[in-house]
Parts: structure tokens; sequence; C-alpha cells
């Protein structure tokens, strides 16, 4: 096969930069491990900056977005016997929606899906300074290559792509704690999302539709799942999140798993005309919602860069994506660890008296509520 660009990964990043090469006459070719079912059904992040909605909408993929995401104005911020709400729409005029990772591959599936070889193995990246091709073994077993002007990138933090760039600088911090996340069938019991601080450790009350909850408890990051009984993971969340005059609405549990919390950088995110975008160049916890954005606001650069490639033989911007994705991201991986330092118990007195002085001045000082609610919707994908 013969395209112009092969993208490695048909998660969000992968497939949105299908779709926006395609929109500008840009051919490309996208390989994946995992089969459709998987990846059309896998539970990730739910939270989308302003930004992350514009293009969406702007590229195309609105429709349902806007008939069924759920449009949020700011998040509440809870500590014991209390809780402030951080209104985004009078600090900084923007907002954020709830619309799950799933629900965004579904539409970008149902217009890339044909790009997509799905089940493939044994993947392999070659000549990635001179000729680049990307090869591999479908899902009928015969083995095949696609050739390329540029290899893409986006299989995450455990793909093929990332090992391929030599002399690789990385950072990185594992957190002590971990996230024990359930989905719901239930009505969310809250109008906005809440992040709340308790001496049990952090909760955290989301939602993906007017009839699913999201939600989340502190965990230590070994904790088996197995040993979280519905009943349990229940009465914890029901503690954390107590609120006089508030009750946290309860029923059946359809998914839960623990996720490690993880900052993670690696850079360059260029070598010879392989590009790395999303979790294949960096992670950050899901406590100040950046995954999905970060990788979104990486493809947004990219793809412009690629595009006046194509289009006007330009390199500046393929030559700069690298130093330019770079500054957005570390502002996203300080944001997210700040709110995780913030907000999750270590179990050292000092911590907690610094956490919940931290959680007061938020909550009473107009600049800092605006620095919150300003990285929370997103800033710029170019800074």
């Amino acid at each position: 096969m013969r395209t112009q660009v092969a993208i490695v990964g048909a998660g969000p990043a992968g497939l949105l930069l299908s779709h926006l090469l395609s929109l500008r006459g840009v051919e490309s070719v996208v390989v994946e491990n995992r089969s459709r079912a998987y990846v059309e059904a896998r539970i990730r992040a739910g939270v989308l900056e302003q930004d992350t909605v514009d293009l969406l909408i702007d590229s195309g993929l609105g429709d349902r977005l806007k008939s069924v995401g759920l449009r949020h104005d700011g998040v509440h911020l809870q500590w014991p016997g209390e809780r402030h709400r951080i209104d985004f729409r009078a600090l900084t005029g923007r907002s954020v929606w709830v619309y799950g990772q799933t629900e965004v591959v579904k539409d970008l599936l149902a217009v890339r899906g044909d790009a997509v070889h799905f089940e493939v193995s044994e993947t392999t990246l070659h000549d990635l300074e001179t000729e680049p091709s990307v090869s591999f073994v479908d899902a009928d077993g015969r083995r095949q290559v696609v050739e390329a002007e540029f290899v893409v990138g986006a299989d995450g933090f455990h793909g093929v792509s990332r090992p391929n760039v030599p002399n690789l600088r990385t950072w990185e911090r594992d957190y002590p704690y971990g996230w024990l996340g359930i989905l719901a069938e239930v009505p969310p019991s809250t109008d906005e999302l809440i992040y709340a601080w308790h001496p049990r450790g952090f909760a955290m009350h989301s939602m993906r539709s007017p009839s699913l909850s999201r939600l989340y408890l502190q965990v230590d990051r070994d904790e088996d799942v197995a040993d979280w009984s519905d009943d349990r993971i229940w009465t914890e969340l029901s503690t954390r999140l107590a609120l006089d005059g508030w009750t946290l609405r309860t029923g059946p549990i359809v998914d839960k798993g623990i996720t490690p919390m993880r900052s993670f950088v690696s850079a360059p995110m260029r070598h010879g005309r392989l590009f790395l975008v999303g979790d294949a160049a960096h992670i950050v916890p899901p406590t100040g919602a950046k995954g999905l954005n970060l990788a979104v606001a990486d493809v947004a650069l990219l793809s412009r860069a690629l595009i006046a490639f194509f289009a006007e033989g330009r390199t500046d911007l393929m030559d700069t994506y690298g130093d330019r994705a770079l500054r957005r991201v570390w502002r996203c991986t300080h944001f997210s660890w700040w709110m995780t330092s913030m907000l999750h118990v270590t179990g050292d007195d000092m911590d907690r008296e610094l956490q919940l002085s931290q959680l007061r001045y938020v909550c009473s000082s107009p600049a800092a509520a605006t620095s919150l609610a300003e990285n929370y919707v997103g800033l710029p994908h170019e800074l």
C-alpha cells in the first residue's frame, strides 16, 4: 500500500488526525492492534475542553456532541462540611463538555472506519529518516507494508512508536495511589462535577449522560479491584462525598477498574519522518481532565503542519511541531500535578493542612479561582 501519512493507533488521536487530513485531501492509512469492537467500547476520558469541542464541531463531528453532550459551566470543590462552585462561565466565558471518549471514537469511526486496519500484529516501523514504511500482519494473517511520506505514532504509552525515537529524554512521576473508577446506571446526583478532598482519600462524582454516573475513589495503586464489592464502593463514596442536605444516588455498577496515577513526558516528539502524538509522548493523571484534550491539541498542531507541507511544500510547522506541542504539554502536566497534589490524601498531617489551605484559597480568591478555571476549560492549542 502507498499513502501520504501512515498512522499507528486508532484511538481518538489517530482517528482525528486521519479525519482532519482527509478534509484537506491528504490520504492516510491507520493500523490498530485491537478489534473495532474493543476500540469502540473502551471507557476513558469524558471531559472535553472548549477548544476540543470547537474543533470537533468545525470538522463536522458535532451533531451527536451537541445533542447528547452535557455542557458544564463549572465544577464543585469540596472538603468535609463545605462545597464551593468554581464558575467557569463567569470567570472565563468558557465551558467544558461531558462527552465520553467512547462517543468521540464512535463519531470518528463513522467517518474514518474504512481507513483503519484492525487486529494487526507484529507492527514495525522502518526507514524513518528516509523513506518510511509500516509493516504488520493483518487480521487474516497476511504480511502487509504501508509506504508513506510520514509516520505518526498515536499508539499510546505501550505502543511501538516511541521506542523508535533515539536519544529520547523522559520525565516521570508515579504516584502512590490510583483511581478506582465505576460506571453506574443511575442518574447523576449533581449538576456539576464534584472534586472532593476527604481524610479517607479523594473522591469524584462525574457523569456520562442523564442516566449514567461516573465516580472515582482514591485507592492504593496496588489494590485489587476484586476486593471492592459494589456495597463497599457505594459506602465509601457516600462517606467521602457526604454533605448535609445532599444525597448520593446509588444503583447498578456496570463497569469498574483501577487506574494508576502517573505523570510522564518524553522529548523529542519527532524523529526524522516520525511524529508522536498523545499518550505515545506524554501521560497526565486524570485529575485535571487533560489526557484526551492534550492529544487533540497535538493533533491540531500536527495536522496543520502536515497540510501545510502537502499543500504548499512548507516544512517550518513540522520542524517546530515538537517544541510548540511541548509548551502546552508541560503547562497541562503542571496543572494536572497541582490538582492531584491538592486533592489526594498522603497520610502526612502537614500535607493535610496545606491542601485544606489551598482549597480555601482557591474558593475565596477570584484570582486563584480564575487560574483554575482558565486551565480547566483549556488553554489555546498553541501557547
